[in-house]
């Protein structure tokens, strides 16, 4: 297989470059970057293959085709018609480019867009006679473009359908977080297959669907289609023999381990649906309770939630008669557990009465939010109110 050191890059939800940087440090990439938004790296095409399958907190894998200073719309045409398009597809395959930029002086993306798109048609035009067809919808191809201030980049898009769609959730739109910013807070909660973990409001059951993929080691990708296989030097053989060795390498997950829970019946049939489709029925515990009422599965433990309280109550009263309860019940029944929240209420701590050991500002979208990390030992560090404090506090 071609063994030529290519550039890419892989875009993931702002906030885990770092930990998405460990990640393809582990599967095998060189020269890592993190920067805003991604982190940038060098390696083959097989490299390309095995992240797809394999990343489980990128959002796709871009390969970088070519890089170019522009000043103007006539110079980022150029750019894209100096490229070697015929060497990568075909023109009977259909294509679609999508422009992203920071600091660019240009007035419309739109244009450039446009620009883009008949730079690449006129180079096919120009070596096989013939254009391919632009597919906004579903394209064989995405051509990826990013414009800073200076400088015009060009991506193929080597994924297709973005890599968090891992094919385990049977409807779209049923979850508050994606996947693979789920898969990546585990990271960041330095969860491991061994420790016990629990969402006790799980909604259709993100947090431990992934933990129970990480469990069995099953990758990610495994069960679905990737853009790479359209490209001309796309080789199945070695696709093939990847697959086969990742499916080797699986093993059964360890009963007991992950633990779900949900007040809402339809939840937890919803999850025990995906956990099907996903084949990791038996990896995780469900049960049905509202969290201020179950007790802890185990003495010892990582809680890691995305509390629904918010956008499913919409009550402001009811948050404020929730969360300090909520606190209480960490407080008396978790000792000896750290517990991670995810949320968009950045006052979430001063609401639970619980001082955070860590905060990690990330993003679900464009919603900024915050990891909250609390440490709980006995006689937790509950904030005092007010009339607590004592004078030496002030």
């Amino acid at each position: 297989m071609d063994s030529t050191n290519h550039a890419f890059f892989a875009p993931c939800p702002r906030g885990l470059e770092a930990v998405l940087a460990d990640e393809l440090k582990d599967l095998g990439a060189s020269d890592i970057e993190a920067t805003a938004g991604g982190v940038a790296f060098r390696g083959t095409l097989a490299l390309c293959y095995r992240l797809n399958l394999q990343s489980r907190i990128a959002s796709r894998i871009l390969l970088r085709i070519a890089e170019a200073p522009y000043r103007d719309e006539h110079d980022v045409y150029d750019a894209a018609k100096a490229v070697r398009w015929q060497d990568w597809f075909t023109p009977q395959q259909t294509i679609k480019v999508k422009v992203s930029a920071q600091h660019c002086p240009l007035k419309s993306l739109d244009f450039v867009t446009l620009r883009v798109k008949d730079a690449v048609c006129d180079r096919f035009q120009y070596a096989r006679g013939k254009r391919p067809v632009v597919d906004t919808h579903a394209p064989d191809m995405l051509i990826a473009v990013f414009l800073d201030q200076t400088t015009c980049t060009l991506y193929l898009d080597t994924s297709g359908d973005p890599l968090f769609k891992r094919g385990w959730r049977k409807s779209a739109g049923e979850a508050p977080i994606r996947e693979n910013l789920a898969a990546g807070i585990l990271r960041l909660a330095k969860w491991t297959p061994g420790t016990v973990l629990f969402d006790p409001m799980c909604g259709s059951g993100t947090f431990v669907i992934e933990a129970a993929l990480m469990a069995r080691r099953v990758a990610p990708g495994f069960g679905r289609q990737f853009a790479f296989e359209k490209l001309l030097s796309f080789e199945a053989r070695s696709l093939s023999d990847l697959r086969a060795e990742l499916k080797a390498a699986e093993v059964p997950a360890a009963p007991g381990l992950i633990h779900a829970a949900d007040r809402s019946a339809q939840a937890i049939a919803s999850i025990r649906a995906n956990l099907t489709i996903a084949g990791s029925v038996d990896a995780v515990t469900l049960h049905q309770g509202d969290v201020l009422e179950l007790p802890a599965p185990a003495e010892a433990g990582l809680l890691v939630t995305n509390p629904p309280y918010g956008h499913r109550m919409g009550d402001t009263e009811e948050l404020r008669a929730f969360y300090p309860r909520f606190g209480d019940q960490l407080k008396k029944h978790y000792c000896g557990w750290t517990v991670h929240i995810f949320t968009a209420d950045l006052k979430l701590p001063g609401l639970l009465r619980l001082a955070p050991s860590r905060r990690v500002p990330l993003f679900n979208g464009a919603i900024e939010c915050r990891l909250f990390e609390f440490r709980m030992v006995a006689g937790s560090a509950r904030k005092p109110r007010p009339q607590d404090q004592s004078p030496r506090d002030h």
